[in-house]
């Protein structure tokens, strides 16, 4: 469990392809507070810990199903990626409920600056299927961008708008994005269940 407030952004050190699996070795200033086993969310993805470097790196597995649902089979040596260890569950949730479960990717389409901040404009493909599931937007509500918490602006049927102000965009990898990145969404797991239970309450 997470809560979407990135610690930090980890470099890519090496990639290495083993069969459908990816092997992501990333630089980071806790790598040497992490242990294997331990689950660590990268741009949003929850990914176990396979093997801690003496150089301040460790090492982390995505699988074939992972890469075709997220942005990670897109990382390239350098890349920054937003990382978060898991939620201390006596400490604060200062951002919202976030399971490292991924449910799409979405293209940025547009970067407006407004007021100090950027706006940014994400699209993703949405069938009726989807929506029934809860992969929807509502208005001043929770999305996961990347990992990042953020609230939703001008929520629609396949987009939405995030603000995101400069100390998020320099810590994140928010910041790196242009128009055409592509992101990791993963929607609000309270509206997934709602969804459910009114799907069912219908049947």
């Amino acid at each position: 469990m997470f809560s979407g407030i990135v610690e930090e952004a980890a470099v890519v050190k090496s990639l290495r392809r083993e069969g459908g699996n990816l092997h992501i070795t990333l630089q980071c200033s806790f790598a040497d507070e992490l242990h294997v086993d331990q689950s660590v969310a990268h741009n949003g993805v929850c990914l176990t810990v396979v093997a801690i470097h003496g150089d301040g790196s460790y090492t982390v597995t995505a699988i074939e199903e992972t890469l075709r649902r997220s942005n990670l089979g897109l990382l390239e040596v350098g890349d920054r990626v937003n990382v978060e260890r898991c939620m201390v569950m006596n400490g604060r949730l200062d951002g919202h409920i976030v399971q490292g479960h991924v449910d799409c990717t979405a293209r940025c389409e547009e970067i407006t600056p407004e007021d100090g901040s950027n706006m940014y404009l994400f699209r993703y493909e949405v069938s009726p299927e989807m929506a029934r599931k809860g992969y929807v937007t509502v208005e001043k509500g929770s999305v996961t961008v990347n990992g990042v918490s953020l609230t939703v602006c001008d929520s629609e049927a396949d987009s939405f708008r995030v603000a995101i102000i400069p100390y998020t965009a320099e810590l994140t990898n928010i910041g790196d994005l242009r128009v055409g990145s592509v992101v990791n969404i993963e929607f609000d797991i309270i509206g997934k269940y709602i969804a459910r239970i009114a799907s069912v309450s219908r049947e």
